[in-house]
């Protein structure tokens, strides 16, 4: 069974990209073209650059659509294109079928890279098809045996190609695993890199904002009121770091932190729904708690960024003494507020 992977296996054996891509359906096509042009004479114009229009269709769509295996409508029309030029080119053949027809020497090598795009039994249907379409006509016509065979001959291209590909076929299979073993370890060390990167940086804030007071605390002093508030504004910031951080912003822990010096409890929470939700949305969010942060004096402010999906991206929600008010903002960025 052909396997249902979504990367052309061609590309990856052949190594067809960019330019090289290019320059081989530059040669195929002309391969084509150069088979195709030998029926013009022995045929009608009109059919004879029929036949080759499709042949040069068919090339093209069996090289240059980027799935394996082989779309079926891409597929069928491939199929057909081998019998049906064969026929456009013998039609009108004067005398019978006396000289070796030509499409089907084209065809071979369309056929064959549709071996090569996973579509192997779909390939043989065309060669049954050009091998019946020049048999009838042969035994129609009387044309010798030697003629009929000839005719058929390049066809067997097919059979190469389908044992060089029942040989090749593990081989994109491990190469098309090493890509993506290779894929898996770019990944998991770009992720490293960046928790190595937040790690880092979290240390040297904490080492900046902490180290102070916790070598005076390592040293035996003892803690004036003031030192003692520091402290836990500093314990409530770290904790917000760790609950909330795309929260953490200059911004709004200057405002939490005025906040919670007047005695206000002050929650952060962050849930993911910040995830692909475009810059200035999240700074409606940020400037709309430190809003309500600012203007507290007393109650608590709960800050909440709502799971991913949600219509909802945050809320802010202040308890006052004289009232509650609570601010939403969706993912488009509106603003409502209900007391």
């Amino acid at each position: 069974m052909a396997d249902t992977h979504t990367e052309s296996g061609l590309r990856d054996l052949l190594g067809l990209r960019d330019r090289w891509a290019w320059l081989f359906l530059l040669i195929f096509e002309l391969t084509i073209v150069l088979y195709m042009l030998r029926t013009l004479s022995d045929s009608a114009p009109m059919t004879g650059l029929s036949a080759l229009l499709i042949m040069v269709v068919a090339g093209v769509l069996v090289l240059v659509i980027p799935v394996d295996p082989l779309p079926w409508p891409a597929t069928v029309f491939v199929v057909t294109a081998g019998p049906v030029a064969t026929v456009l080119t013998i039609i009108d053949v004067d005398h019978g079928l006396t000289k070796p027809v030509w499409a089907p020497f084209a065809s071979s090598y369309v056929l064959a890279v549709l071996v090569l795009r996973g579509r192997l039994g779909a390939a043989w249907l065309g060669v049954g098809g050009i091998a019946a379409v020049i048999a009838i006509v042969g035994a129609m016509t009387g044309a010798r045996v030697g003629v009929v065979v000839g005719s058929v001959v390049p066809v067997a291209t097919v059979a190469g190609i389908s044992i060089g590909a029942a040989i090749m076929r593990p081989m994109q299979r491990s190469l098309r695993l090493l890509r993506e073993e290779a894929t898996m370890r770019a990944a998991a060390e770009a992720t490293m890199a960046a928790e190595n990167g937040e790690r880092d940086r979290q240390l040297a804030k904490l080492d900046k904002v902490a180290r102070p007071i916790l070598e005076r605390i390592a040293g035996g002093a003892e803690l004036s009121a003031a030192e003692r508030e520091q402290c836990r504004l500093l314990e409530a910031e770290l904790r917000d770091g760790l609950r909330a951080p795309q929260l953490v912003t200059d911004e709004l822990s200057s405002a939490a932190r005025g906040a919670r010096s007047r005695g206000v409890e002050v929650v952060l929470l962050d849930d993911g729904g910040f995830a692909g939700v475009p810059r200035w949305v999240r700074q409606q969010v940020i400037e709309s708690a430190t809003k309500e942060l600012d203007a507290a004096d007393a109650g608590s402010v709960t800050v909440r960024v709502l799971p991913i999906g949600r219509r909802i991206l945050a809320t802010v929600l202040a308890n006052a003494p004289e009232h509650d008010r609570r601010t939403e903002i969706d993912t488009a960025g509106e603003v409502s507020v209900s007391t």
